[in-house]
């Protein structure tokens, strides 16, 4: 397996249509999305803007939202419009073409071809001291293969994405540190990690009934750092059937790479089920929830929990699962502080795999720079067979529907590292195991949980438990020294019971102490 951007493994599922017309692709975004002339929409190379303004990406999104989507194209020659996963990845960008190459910056840009899952083409501009310039996909930039027979020198004709690198690992050598590549994926690493889950733009309607819409970055506009920038920014137009979107990172490389987004969107339609800053990830299995027998590893995730700060401050952790059917939790707040996917377990054993090592893939981080309002976080979490499947989806839903003909504004900070970045001095869950327990009816639970709160404190916290139903036994609160912290142990008999909801925490003299742990037990 493989996680590395522009390298075989993608989460976009969508197939576009491709059309017809040599310069479609140019034509397309040109007239549609750049306001260009008819006349200059035809021509091989796009003319560069004049100036590149603070609100120019906001004018297109705004402008686009009026008309009626027009999805990009490009006329593909055989076998371009239909390459097999060997064949794309025989497809590589010449190092010597980066962008900015040479100019010890400190950034580079490499580009990602179009083809095979990523086949929906996408503009990639420069600016450079607020003038423009469009990058063109040829030979100049590739190299292909033998896998690939009879290609041209035009190939491969069109762009999926582009990664950038800096100094993030050393202070002497570029190592790529975030990606935008396949509708409106995107995702990013911190110092010594390796790519895992990924971001979204936006989601629409994720596990609705008629499927789910994905917006995608039509083009992108980088911005030239100067010498020994400490950050890149990077703007981006979203589009789709029901929405357009000017958006702007600021992304700052180190040992968690943060980035500031901020988000304008423009409905072309009401968006009754709309996801604003969505994680995708995958949870195969781990000590919270094996269901997978005869393998060595002791768990395969890239995110083991989700975790909330909601808008009263109280902490929510919710291991994730690999569920026999589909199925949604929603924790409804207002204000809400922050939410992410977390990866705690950062031992080697705790994984045993040497190619994937997913005690390296990051957490990441969403908080809110301005208030969101009423709504809730949903989780989403869908079975998978296998661990190249990408199933864990989480964002926040506004309570009330965006209504076309406005504009809406979202901005958050994401942190990609190895830990949530908010401080805290409770105590937080370090590991949860399931298991059997002597009755058949019931299962043993063992939540560990570790921090200053538990470590300083001088006698037993008690332990709260609460289920919607079934019948718990059990209870108990012992130190664990290998941790400085405590081990809760209980049985759950859920006979004649489908679904239980449980909610544990710990109390001292009174008062919270601990982040409260969510699990939703169902029938096997």
């Amino acid at each position: 397996m493989n996680d590395d951007p522009g390298m075989g493994r993608g989460p976009n599922r969508r197939r576009v249509l491709i059309g017809a017309g040599a310069y479609a692709l140019v034509a397309a975004l040109a007239e549609h999305v750049l306001g260009l002339s008819e006349a200059a929409a035809q021509s091989a190379t796009p003319p560069a803007d004049e100036t590149f303004a603070a609100d120019h990406v906001r004018k297109l999104a705004e402008e686009m939202a009026a008309r009626e989507f027009v999805r990009p194209r490009v006329e593909l020659p055989e076998p371009f419009g239909a390459l097999s996963a060997e064949q794309y990845r025989d497809i590589r960008f010449r190092p010597e073409a980066a962008v900015w190459r040479g100019e010890n910056l400190g950034y580079e840009v490499q580009l990602l071809a179009l083809g095979w899952l990523y086949d929906t083409p996408v503009e990639i501009w420069i600016v450079d001291a607020g003038k423009t310039r469009s990058l063109k996909a040829d030979s100049t930039s590739f190299s292909i293969g033998p896998s690939i027979e009879k290609a041209t020198d035009a190939a491969p004709f069109a762009f999926s994405g582009f990664r950038v690198s800096g100094l993030l690992n050393t202070a002497d050598a570029l190592s790529d540190f975030v990606s935008f590549q396949g509708a409106s994926y995107f995702k990013a690493v911190g110092r010594g990690q390796q790519y895992g889950l990924s971001a979204r733009a936006l989601a629409i309607n994720t596990a609705r009934p008629g499927g789910e819409e994905f917006p995608f970055f039509r083009a992108f506009w980088i911005e030239k750092p100067s010498a020994a920038a400490t950050e890149i920014v990077i703007h981006g137009l979203l589009d789709s059937e029901s929405v357009t979107g000017a958006y702007r990172f600021v992304i700052r490389p180190g040992r968690s790479t943060d980035m500031e987004v901020d988000a304008l969107l423009f409905p072309r339609r009401e968006l009754t089920h709309v996801g604003i800053a969505p994680l995708t990830s995958m949870y195969f299995y781990g000590p919270a929830q094996r269901r997978v027998d005869r393998d060595y590893r002791p768990a395969v995730h890239n995110s083991e929990g989700l975790a909330v700060i909601n808008g009263h401050g109280e902490r929510l952790w919710r291991p994730l699962s690999n569920p026999k059917m589909l199925q949604t939790s929603a924790f409804v707040d207002k204000d809400l502080k922050g939410f992410g996917f977390v990866q705690r377990n950062r031992n080697f054993a705790g994984y045993e795999d040497i190619e994937a090592r997913y005690d390296k893939r990051p957490t990441v981080w969403i908080e809110p720079s301005t208030s969101w309002g009423d709504g809730y976080v949903e989780l989403i979490e869908i079975p998978i067979s296998e661990e190249i499947h990408d199933n864990i989806v989480a964002y926040w839903k506004p309570s009330k529907p965006l209504q076309p003909g406005k504009k809406y504004r979202y901005a958050y900070r994401m942190s990609w590292g190895d830990e949530v970045p908010a401080v805290w001095s409770g105590s937080w869950v370090v590991k949860t195991q399931v298991g059997a327990a002597k009755n058949p009816d019931s299962t043993q639970f063992v939540i560990d949980f570790a921090g200053p709160a538990v470590r300083e404190a001088r006698e037993l916290p008690l332990a709260e438990l609460a289920v919607t139903s079934g019948a718990t036994s059990n209870l108990s609160v012992q130190r664990h020294p290998e941790l400085q912290g405590y081990r809760v142990k209980f049985e759950l008999n859920a006979a004649g019971t489908e679904l239980v909801e449980l909610r544990l925490c710990l109390k001292l003299a009174g008062q919270l102490i601990s982040e409260n742990w969510l699990y939703r037990w169902t029938k096997a």
